[in-house]
């Protein structure tokens, strides 16, 4: 799954935040210098001013010209921790519904294409006067569920030929004659102008 990167003065912000909640830096202890915390986050010291910038405006340190960094509130350490923390779920969350949303026109695409494959195959059809295709539902209780085309005789009881079924959010092209018949299948067929009658008084049995 892709994830936003977060930027890196944010991570050492995170991390000072935790050390100081830890207990690591104590309320109102003066930090180390920039450069020295520059060296030991291996950053320049412009990446470790940022990061204070962003720990003293949820005031978590204070930052004075002059004289330096101070730890300024244990409790605010841990209410930046935990801010992040649901900023991290919301961006996962953004992240999924974008992962989800390209699925969903993936899936929109291909079904597309499986519609346009019909419509091309139907307008062979009428070249060869034969009927546009028609969709019938197997019923739920089907005699016909759990058998293969083949197994079923289809084409000899109801003289209609299946050229896809529908099952689910899946279109089956062509099916060969040992393709099965399964519950909430909607079958596409063509054949002459008394095939839904006769397809459906078939699978009813």
């Amino acid at each position: 799954m892709q994830t936003l990167e977060v930027p890196i003065y944010v991570k050492i912000a995170v991390d000072m935040a935790g050390r100081i909640y830890q207990g690591e830096f104590k309320e109102s202890e003066k930090l180390r210098g920039r450069s020295t915390l520059a060296g030991e986050y291996n950053v320049s010291p412009e990446t470790i001013r940022r990061a204070m910038r962003l720990l003293e405006d949820m005031e978590v340190v204070t930052v004075t010209q002059g004289s330096g960094i101070f730890v300024k509130s244990k409790e605010k350490a841990y209410l930046f921790l935990e801010r992040f923390k649901q900023k991290e779920s919301i961006d996962e969350l953004k992240n999924n519904i974008k992962n989800l949303l390209k699925q969903k026109k993936l899936i929109e695409d291909i079904i597309e294409d499986k519609i346009n494959t019909i419509v091309d195959y139907a307008d062979k059809l009428k070249h060869s006067n034969l009927i546009t295709p028609i969709e019938i539902a197997i019923p739920a209780n089907s005699h016909v569920i759990g058998k293969s085309i083949l197994d079923t005789n289809f084409w000899q009881n109801t003289g209609a030929t299946i050229v896809g079924i529908k099952r689910k959010n899946e279109l089956i092209i062509s099916p060969g004659p040992y393709a099965e018949f399964k519950k909430g299948d909607i079958l596409i067929i063509v054949g002459d102008p008394y095939i839904w009658e006769r397809a459906n008084q078939f699978l009813s049995k």
